[in-house]
């Protein structure tokens, strides 16, 4: 089942069928330990919705309302690889190759709520950068007692030459205005995703695609529960939280992203995630 957030309240789709929720408060919504069976019982209870050109579906937002995003690092070999040519120079290589087989993960906070971009925004590359590329990662939806209930696509936006010139302005290269997008949806499945899920980025520029990569969930050597494990050790997270989880998708260093490229995320069977960089 997918969750949109519109500005006319919260719709439900389920095997192409639309229903409008009664809860309207995001936060209320989807922070449910039971949230599939919980939406389950509301697919019964509600009458359909049948969108038309005189009733068309609302404009659909960004599928959050007052929690963080958070991020992950360096849980692909080949985004440790990337990480450590990107900061060999500054002598800071190996700290990457040490994350990686580390036991405690990277993580690191992402954006505010209000911050991150829904399906169709615009994202940004920052002014004081010169290497910049997305990062299309599977993002995980965890309740406020830690539960993995649902998933959404995640664009990491990333000054690569910024973290490459010091390990210590991550921040910088990673927390920006127009630096988070999250869509199309919140979704809420019976069952985890398998390992074979396939993660694909494809950006277009003038029209053409000039790269296309894709992976899947079976390369990340760190798996969603021990993400979360880490993420929930001491922190609270009133209305549950959202956790990219690393990039397996890394374009060669003499490719940079340009504004008015287009960026697609697909990870089938949530959806695809479209920004415009500005």
């Amino acid at each position: 089942m997918k969750l949109y957030k519109t500005e006319n309240g919260i719709i439900l789709e389920k095997e192409d069928v639309f229903y409008r929720l009664h809860e309207t408060d995001w936060d209320i919504a989807v922070n449910r330990d039971n949230l599939y069976e919980w939406l389950q019982v509301q697919t019964e209870q509600l009458i359909p919705i049948v969108f038309t050109d005189d009733l068309p579906m609302p404009e659909i937002l960004a599928p959050i309302g007052s929690q963080e995003v958070w991020a992950s690092g360096v849980t692909y070999f080949k985004s440790r690889t990337a990480r450590m040519e990107e900061s060999e120079k500054a002598g800071g290589g190996s700290f990457y190759d040490r994350v990686y087989e580390a036991e405690r993960p990277e993580l690191f906070f992402k954006s505010t709520a209000w911050r991150v971009v829904g399906n169709h925004g615009t994202v940004r590359i920052r002014r004081d950068s010169t290497w910049d590329v997305p990062e299309p990662e599977l993002t995980l939806f965890a309740s406020s007692s830690g539960t993995l209930v649902g998933y959404t696509i995640g664009n990491d936006m990333s000054s690569r030459s910024i973290e490459g010139e010091n390990p210590l302005y991550l921040p910088q290269a990673k927390s920006y205005t127009g630096s988070a997008a999250l869509g199309p949806c919140l979704y809420v499945p019976e069952f985890a995703l398998t390992d074979d899920t396939v993660i694909d980025l494809s950006i277009v520029r003038d029209g053409e695609e000039v790269f296309n990569g894709e992976v899947t969930l079976a390369q990340m050597k760190r798996k969603p529960e021990e993400l979360l494990h880490y993420l929930f050790l001491e922190m609270s997270f009133p209305h549950g939280a959202y956790l990219m989880t690393g990039t397996g998708i890394v374009p060669s260093s003499d490719f940079t992203l340009q504004k008015n490229d287009t960026v697609h995320i697909t990870i089938e069977p949530i959806g695809t995630l479209t920004n415009v960089v500005g």
